[in-house]
């Protein structure tokens, strides 16, 4: 059986997979909310989700999502969370002042992606041996990479107004995120990467975080520069986002992604079959806030069935994700994995 890896990248390239890519993350602030031995029983039970057990230290909470202390990033901004395991949100903003703007510097690409170190000789060394066996390469710039480090940075509404007024500053700022996470993205294809992530959230519940208009005059053009060095490498160009992205995805594809990670039910399954299915790879989100955290577990079974049978095929194009966060009822957790399992071979 080909490596998780490996399938993912032939589902992504619609190269018959083995089988429907399905992963079950489990997220740190788990660890302190679920009873203990709980959840490893489930991964236990579940080999094909799970080929290896949780690492010992899988309740190890980053300095990066710690209740008890703020972190501060390579970029200055703070970020603080009720709940130690799960990623805040920045609560001081650098650059709120555009005053602050003439003396900031950015961060060095050489040593960090912004709230994490990068060991650029070790992701070279493990790509080497990646090669050498004939896995796939996966790259990824940090989550929030330019429209939400931009927000970061001004605060929400400052850099939306920033947009509307048309701040000729914000110009100035974005080339700075740009050249700054272009870099990065360099640095990776230099490595060999294979499958180049390029993780931001932009969808709210409801539509966008900004208007279309906006996005294509300012983010856009970002998102096609920071693509194109990959794209030239024959990567494959995966977009993760959060939210209602229904009136940014035309512009996603069209922009080079080719793997769309988004939520179902905030978009909606029905959409997105008759709207990127065959266009674009889709690496579906399975939903969190509705049927698996309330629903009876056979909803849940009849909801994953429903995604297969609308967004798959024999030939690929899809692979799901699910993220496990505290307030899932156990029964539910275990009915997730078993839906995975099931269907994970459906067009097999």
């Amino acid at each position: 059986m080909a490596s998780f890896n490996a399938n993912f990248v032939k589902a992504a390239r619609f190269e018959r997979p083995e089988y429907i890519p399905m992963k079950f993350s489990i997220n740190v602030s788990c660890g302190h909310h679920y009873p203990d031995g709980a959840l490893e029983e489930l991964v236990e039970s579940h080999k094909f989700l799970f080929p290896k057990p949780l690492s010992p230290n899988w309740k190890t909470i980053p300095a990066t999502a710690d209740a008890d202390t703020p972190f501060i990033d390579a970029w200055g901004c703070k970020w603080v969370t009720s709940d130690s395991g799960i990623t805040g949100v920045v609560s001081e903003h650098p650059l709120a002042n555009w005053n602050a703007l003439d003396n900031f510097t950015p961060p060095d690409p050489d040593k960090t992606n912004g709230r994490h170190v990068m060991d650029w000789e070790r992701i070279r060394n493990n790509f080497r041996l990646l090669r050498e066996t004939g896995e796939p390469r996966f790259g990824s710039l940090d989550h929030g990479h330019t429209f939400l480090l931009l927000c970061n940075l001004r605060g929400y509404e400052n850099l939306i107004f920033d947009m509307i007024d048309e701040e000729p500053r914000l110009k100035q700022l974005i080339e700075m995120v740009e050249n700054y996470n272009l870099e990065i993205v360099r640095h990776y294809v230099d490595a060999g990467v294979t499958l180049m992530r390029y993780p931001e959230d932009l969808g709210m519940q409801i539509g966008p975080m900004l208007s279309p208009d906006n996005f294509r005059k300012y983010i856009k053009p970002s998102y096609q520069r920071l693509m194109e060095p990959a794209r030239q490498a024959g990567c494959i160009i995966h977009m993760h986002s959060d939210g209602d992205i229904r009136k940014l995805a035309g512009d996603l594809i069209d922009g080079g992604v080719k793997v769309v990670n988004l939520q179902d039910l905030v978009n909606g399954i029905d959409w997105i079959r008759n709207n990127l299915k065959g266009k674009v790879a889709i690496d579906l989100d399975i939903d969190r806030q509705n049927i698996t955290s309330q629903g009876p577990p056979e909803q849940i079974d009849t909801l994953i069935r429903e995604e297969v049978e609308k967004l798959g095929s024999r030939e690929g194009g899809l692979s799901m994700i699910y993220g496990l966060y505290p307030g899932i009822p156990l029964e539910n957790v275990k009915a997730v994995m078993d839906a995975m399992e099931k269907y994970a071979g459906y067009y097999s």
